[in-house]
């Protein structure tokens, strides 16, 4: 069945509150996305953010952000009072996330919500925190030590807890009561609003297409509780760490700091901890996409403590018998395979054994006919069109940024006289084209600029930004992208 998707992240969503939350916006754009005909909402990660803001560096893999927490929501069921949320200052722009902002005020507000928070009310409490004791009962032990340590990493706490004893932890735990039950708290009310919020979605037919990320993070509960999953030394330090090699775009390579993987731990264990990580997604949204899936198969490694990524080597992944075993154990898996980068023929005959649909970015194909990425290449359905995804321009902004022969193949290409004609033929063509399922970020429809970019990759700060207005999802817009979906049968 031919859909149409529409990429916009929890965080962009309108919101009186600095970010967007899993209240009543969340829900309006749903009923946005029924009445444009769209099938599909793909959002980023929902894990809690870290150092830079970014949903792909998180704390847990398995926790949800405490941001999205709609304290709207908490209000209705008696937790809050209106003025101890309105009254704060939320934003210092109104069409930017400010992260600093959030971080001090988010807390404080919750922590008033955790203190009227009594589980006898909330009889699912108990049930949840039973049902998620897995990975909850570490993490939010892990957030009340980073809380008594003024948010330092892991590996600078005293050494006894950053190696994580058995007996500095049974007397910490004592102390930190309290603080371990307001994370436990944060995690069963995030539970509960995206719970709703996704049945919502499916019983208005529309899809969540959700994303995790390849690696977790250095300083995350599953690097410090469980370093057997990782690369390590005998110290807990990393061996090499992740990244990409040199290329056109980054003539330094992309040094993303992960922990590698300890694949040999994995296959002993029969990817035991990938199988549930898996399981979770796949409970959490309706298809996931794994980003940097080409990663299974072999995985760059930069030595750690290298400035860049120029020097590193390529080594061995779990190829596709991690998925083989995964659905053994789950059934088949929905899942998008992020399969852009550098692509070998190894790669791709691990594609083709998961059977996965895998990428296509419009915005990497205008340099010649011959071009995957363009859509009359598009070797069968199995794949989803993308005008742009998070980490691209927004059209406009890659319009801007076209050498003259790229631009002049495009308007050929996509048979328009005006430069300014590009960005809405581009979402015609990849809603024309045969893939599965066409993507768009919400960007794209407003015509929003450069300034509209979500990430731009290898930078620091000013990312993970941007954000939508209520009146940004007119009645007209939804005609014209039903009208679209109408038309090419999506």
């Amino acid at each position: 069945m031919r859909k149409s998707c529409i990429l916009l992240h929890i965080s962009s969503l309108p919101s009186e509150y600095g970010i967007g939350k899993m209240g009543r916006h969340a829900f309006a754009f749903v009923d946005f996305l029924k009445k444009s005909g769209t099938k599909c909402w793909q959002i980023l990660p929902l894990s809690p953010t870290s150092y830079g803001d970014s949903p792909y560096q998180s704390f847990s893999v398995n926790a949800g952000n405490p941001y999205f927490i709609d304290f709207e929501i908490l209000e209705g069921d008696g937790l809050l009072e209106r003025h101890e949320f309105a009254a704060c200052t939320w934003e210092s722009e109104p069409d930017k996330v400010d992260y600093s902002i959030i971080y001090n005020n988010c807390f404080e507000v919750l922590r008033i919500a955790y203190s009227r928070f009594k589980p006898s009310r909330f009889p699912d409490y108990r049930r949840f925190c039973e049902n998620n004791k897995s990975w909850l009962d570490e993490y939010a032990l892990f957030m009340a030590l980073k809380s008594k340590n003024g948010g330092k990493a892991w590996y600078e706490w005293d050494t006894e807890l950053a190696l994580h004893k058995a007996k500095a932890l049974t007397a910490v735990k004592k102390e930190l009561k309290n603080e371990i039950g307001f994370y436990k708290f944060i995690q069963f009310e995030f539970t509960r609003q995206w719970t709703e919020l996704k049945k919502y979605a499916n019983d208005s037919g529309i899809e969540i297409i959700g994303d995790i990320p390849i690696y977790c993070a250095l300083d995350s509960v599953e690097a410090w509780s469980n370093p057997k999953l990782f690369w390590f030394d005998k110290n807990r330090c990393p061996v090499s760490v992740a990244g990409c090699p040199p290329d056109d775009f980054s003539p330094t390579g992309q040094l993303w700091g992960n922990p590698l993987y300890n694949w040999d731990y994995h296959k002993k264990t029969g990817y035991e901890w990938w199988i549930n990580r898996i399981k979770t997604a796949t409970e959490l949204y309706d298809i996931v996409r794994i980003d940097h899936f080409r990663g299974f198969e072999s995985y760059y490694t930069i030595h750690f403590g290298n400035e860049d990524a120029t020097v590193g080597e390529w080594k061995k992944g779990p190829n596709h018998e991690l998925f083989r075993l995964a659905e053994e154990k789950l059934g088949r898996l929905n899942i998008i395979a992020e399969d852009l980068g550098f692509i070998t023929p190894e790669v791709r005959e691990m594609l083709d054994k998961c059977g996965y649909p895998g990428m296509k970015v419009l915005q990497f194909g205008f340099d010649g006919s011959e071009n995957e990425h363009l859509p009359h290449n598009f070797k069968n359905t199995n794949c989803y069109a993308y005008t742009g995804t998070h980490d691209n321009e927004t059209l406009v902004g890659w319009v801007g940024t076209l050498s003259a022969k790229s631009l002049k193949f495009a308007k050929k290409y996509l048979n328009v006289s005006k430069k300014s004609e590009i960005p809405m033929a581009a979402v015609r063509a990849a809603w024309a084209s045969v893939a599965e399922v066409a993507i768009a970020q919400i960007q794209d429809f407003l015509g929003s600029d450069a300034s509209g970019r979500m990430n731009k990759p290898s930078t620091l700060g000013g990312n993970w930004q941007f954000r939508t207005k209520e009146e940004d999802f007119t009645p007209k817009l939804a005609r014209k992208i039903r009208k679209l979906n109408k038309l090419y049968n999506r």
